[in-house]
């Protein structure tokens, strides 16, 4: 059994991103940690949604921890910074939202985490947080920096494929599940994903997409019932998140593999 710890920015990123991962990981064995920056506080989130006297903060924790045990997440810690919100919005300069957080101070918190866990891998986002975000964008920064000081070995940057989202997009328009207006400009958007050719390692997760949409189903704040992602037919679903990507670091040019290099029974 290795131990495997995933860097995060808000609730809901864990299932999205790397849920699929995640699981498989926990079937086979292995512990893992999920480490969440922020607590979401400035996500969207429809009005009468919260009960009287909660914040969207508080939900959003629960939310979590919820996902986590689906995930089958050994332990969960926070690092205790606020949402910053999206990136040029006023909540970007808040003294104590995680983008103005300071790189050693915030590194040194999760550096702390690793010492105590000694993971085999760690897993963090690509350099521009897979669409440009603040807070993913920082996750990037300060989980590098911590798995220097931590010496770990062994970092994946999760990471979005940007040619894949845009095949399915396109066999999802011929099948008449998405409009034409409806697809993304990736050149207009050079900040989401990165072409194919930089992903490293490709993770068939399909055994484990049942529990990637459960995970999903638990942030109802951020994800409705009614939302795009869960209700698409059961087949499109799976096709749309039976793969999920990564970059590892150091790895050298043209490296392709399969899994986290962690062993599966």
């Amino acid at each position: 059994m290795a131990t495997a710890l995933f860097f995060h920015a808000h609730p809901d990123d864990e299932c999205i991103l790397t849920g699929g991962t995640m699981a498989q990981l926990a079937a086979a064995g292995h512990r893992v940690v999920l480490v969440c920056a922020t607590r979401g506080e400035h996500g969207e989130v429809a009005p009468g949604f919260l009960a009287e006297g909660e914040t969207l903060g508080e939900r959003r924790v629960e939310e979590l921890r919820a996902s986590a045990r689906v995930l089958g997440v050994s332990r969960l810690e926070f690092l205790g910074y606020r949402d910053s919100g999206m990136m040029g919005t006023p909540t970007n300069e808040a003294a104590e939202c995680f983008w103005q957080a300071d790189l050693d101070q915030a590194a040194a918190r999760l550096a702390a985490i690793l010492e105590e866990e000694s993971p085999s891998v760690l897993v963090v986002y690509d350099d521009h947080g897979g669409y440009g975000h603040p807070d993913h964008i920082q996750v990037h920064r300060v989980g590098v920096r911590a798995g220097k000081l931590a010496g770990i070995e062994s970092v994946y940057e999760a990471t979005i494929d940007r040619d894949r989202v845009a095949q399915l997009i396109r066999a999802a328009q011929e099948a008449g599940v998405m409009q034409s207006e409806d697809m993304p400009d990736f050149d207009d958007d050079p900040d989401f994903g990165v072409p194919g050719s930089a992903v490293t390692t490709r993770i068939d997760v399909a055994d484990h997409v049942a529990a990637k949409r459960q995970a999903m189903r638990c942030h109802r704040s951020q994800i409705s019932d009614d939302a795009f992602w869960l209700t698409m037919p059961d087949d499109q679903f799976q096709m749309a998140f039976s793969e999920e990507a990564y970059i590892h670091r150091g790895a050298p040019p043209g490296a392709t593999e399969a899994n986290l290099g962690l062993a599966f029974a």
